[in-house]
């Protein structure tokens, strides 16, 4: 959603982002804090955004902690991205240096002489990474509105710059679909790390912290003159760490750890229809997994092990999550899941006959099972066209945009160009960033029907972005 600050961590664009999260206010005789975080569930690791405002401050001051309390490293980034409305005479104030400019391809410009001057000098949607600065500060002015905002911050923690638009061009129409109002923005980004193609790690134990400041201005700023101001903080120590924000989604695995430990009576397993599965970030679950598996029987312990194969999945321990989820042959969405990662392993005969063990109906239906399907069958030969076809059948009237991607690939399949080009323009797809599925699709039928690749038809919904950055690094 475009609005106010977006915080980050440990990846861009955080899954929690619209999620509710913990919060604590507190004061001193000079400062009121406001601070927001969780541990995430991914990592198990702890984040702490704190925006603070003095007496007489005319700027936000906002301090991230990063801390990991677990015993095993893991990758992070984080930045800070403040949404601004703009216009075509939206004025960017960014130094001068070497910038990553990435948009329909990758190259580094010299701000000075080939950097935008305002929005409408931007033609397509493109990100700005800066490199090499000369000052430490940066922002956006827009004359027609008379509002900006600007950053500054110490370049040793943060030097991280980015500006984000969507451009004036055919574009455009994508600086809209995340606000309010139906109205443009444009992206403001800093941080401390320069790039969104590099992760640092947090290793055990370890904490992390910068500090940004927001200078809201009705007028243009000269960001060369801008310094860091000087702001006497509270001890860091202060600063609260929480805990998991979202008590439902921890609860049951914590109570079987507690069981564990005990050796009382363990809780009941949730229910797959929940999709509760148990957190990577929670490090301690695989005795008492193993103790739940040995102290159960029948379809309780299905579902233990189940989750225990769920979990090592998630912990990236992908042998020994297939070879528990190779014994849990009476719960569908465990041999879904285990179809999935034989796939990542190339066991593609593996991975078939774990989705042909799907005995429930709504599962086999399901549409990611089906595409996950087809995709497999695909891939072992013209010898499955049938097999894809029937499955593909069942489910033709279903308006999933993955089903719809899959029919198209099993039209070309089978030679039926025209037929897989029509339903390919008319589908309707949303738009979405940095997936380029339909307009490899798109590559295919221009290729048979030996018709010009480019222009790619906006009705494909995706972005022209060059391959970049590590958005999709799980697929």
């Amino acid at each position: 959603m475009a609005g106010g600050i977006e915080v980050s961590f440990p990846i861009s664009h955080s899954p929690t982002q619209n999620d509710p999260v913990s919060w604590r206010v507190g004061r001193t005789k000079t400062r009121v804090y406001v601070t927001c975080g969780e541990r995430e569930l991914r990592f198990g690791m702890q984040w702490s955004v704190e925006y603070s405002l003095g007496a007489a401050d005319d700027f936000l001051t906002e301090r991230a902690v990063f801390h990991n309390p677990g015993a095993t490293a893991h990758p992070w980034m984080s930045w800070s991205n403040a949404a601004v409305p703009c216009a075509p005479d939206t004025q960017y104030h960014f130094p001068n240096g070497q910038v990553l400019a990435h948009s329909s391809r990758l190259d580094v410009i010299d701000w000075q002489h080939a950097g935008p001057r305002c929005e409408a000098d931007i033609e397509e949607m493109t990100g700005y990474f800066w490199k090499t600065t000369d000052a430490n500060a940066f922002g956006a002015f827009t004359p027609s509105f008379g509002t900006g905002i600007y950053h500054v911050a110490d370049q040793q923690v943060s030097p991280g710059m980015k500006l984000w638009s969507y451009g004036v061009g055919k574009d455009r129409a994508w600086a809209t679909l995340s606000s309010a109002r139906d109205e443009p923005y444009a992206e403001i980004q800093g941080g401390p790390i320069r790039d969104q193609a590099t992760k640092l790690e947090l290793g055990p134990r370890e904490t992390r912290s910068h500090v940004e400041f927001w200078i809201p201005s009705d007028h243009p700023l000269d960001i060369h003159a801008l310094k860091v101001p000087h702001v006497e903080l509270r001890p860091i120590s202060d600063l609260p760490l929480f805990d998991f924000a979202r008590e439902d989604e921890v609860k049951v695995w914590r109570d079987l750890v507690r069981a564990h430990q005990s050796k009382r009576r363990l809780p009941k397993p949730p229910g797959v229809e929940r999709s509760l599965w148990p957190p990577s970030g929670i490090e301690d679950l695989h005795a008492a997994f193993k103790w739940a598996i040995e102290t159960t029987a029948d379809g309780e312990r299905e579902q233990w092990k189940f989750y225990h194969g769920t979990w090592l999945a998630g912990q990236g321990k992908k042998k020994e999550a297939i070879a528990v989820l190779s014994a849990t042959r009476t719960i569908g969405v465990a041999n879904a899941l285990l179809a999935r990662l034989l796939k990542t392993a190339g066991d593609l005969e593996g991975a078939a006959n774990a989705l042909e063990s799907i005995q429930e109906e709504w599962l086999q239906l399901h549409p990611q099972v089906v595409a996950l399907r087809d995709d497999v069958l695909r891939t072992l030969g013209t010898k499955t066209l049938a097999e894809r076809a029937q499955w593909l059948s069942r489910v033709a009237a279903v308006p999933d945009e993955r089903i719809i991607e899959r029919r198209v690939q099993l039209l070309i399949d089978k030679g039926e160009w025209h037929e897989a080009k029509g339903l390919l323009v008319s589908a309707g797809f949303q738009k979405v960033h940095q997936r380029y599925v339909r307009t490899g699709l798109w590559k295919q039928v221009c290729e048979k029907l030996n018709e010009p690749f480019l222009p790619i038809p906006g009705e494909l919904g995706e972005d022209q972005l060059a391959a970049f950055g590590a958005y999709r690094e799980f697929e």
